[in-house]
């Protein structure tokens, strides 16, 4: 099986990740913090995640991205 080869313009990586269909339909989209880092700078992303005015969720290995702007709480 092939694998598709990475973006290596951070661009196109971002407009990858946010046409995905969780991401359009208000779901949630996770990533690794370290692939992050290496595709397109822990910055650049998240400033990607505030233009949309999404919620950013980080966990110990993953950035966890709620792609709905309304308001969430956190429950436990």
């Amino acid at each position: 099986m092939h694998m598709p080869l990475r973006p290596h313009d951070p661009q196109l990586w971002i407009d990858q990740l946010f046409s995905a269909k969780a991401a359009q339909s208000g779901g949630v989209v996770r990533r690794n913090k370290i692939w992050v880092a290496r595709e397109i700078g822990r910055a650049r992303f998240e400033d990607e995640v505030r233009k949309r005015g999404f919620h950013l969720i980080e966990t110990t290995q993953q950035l966890v991205v709620i792609c709905n702007p309304g308001y969430i709480r956190l429950v436990f």
